[in-house]
């Protein structure tokens, strides 16, 4: 998986679910937490890690405007369109699954303790789970 940066869509998967939020909307974001909050899931890979948070940068953006942290254009096109009245409903889903990005049965916080980097990206995710409160 290619890194370029903490952000949720620094990476490769971060970035494609950007397209997949275009094409579904709504939809790949719930997806996205459902996927987290699976009970018969023992550990989140980091790939769906990455979906997770990127879900949730997309959420937070479309519930507080703030969209620094979206570089895709279609992506920005699709927050500016939303309804965020719609979208609310999924704020707590989104904490947690954040949460569970960060827990001890996540793959992500291990990749990233091993990265000069890893502190910035807990930085990021507490950025984006304040935004979701």
């Amino acid at each position: 998986m290619n890194l370029w940066g903490t952000g949720p869509f620094e990476n490769e998967v971060g970035a494609a679910f950007a397209g997949e939020v275009v094409q579904d909307g709504a939809f790949a974001l719930a997806e996205a937490f459902d996927v987290a909050l699976d009970p018969d899931t023992e550990f989140l890979a980091a790939e769906e890690g990455h979906r997770t948070l990127a879900a949730a940068e997309v959420l937070a953006a479309v519930l507080t405007g703030e969209t620094a942290g979206i570089t895709d254009a279609a992506l920005r096109a699709w927050i500016a369109e939303a309804d965020p009245d719609a979208l609310q409903p999924l704020r707590e889903t989104a904490r947690e699954a954040v949460g569970r990005v960060l827990a001890p049965d996540s793959e992500l916080p291990d990749l990233w303790a091993e990265s000069e980097d890893g502190e910035a990206w807990r930085a990021d995710v507490q950025r984006l789970l304040d935004a979701l409160e």
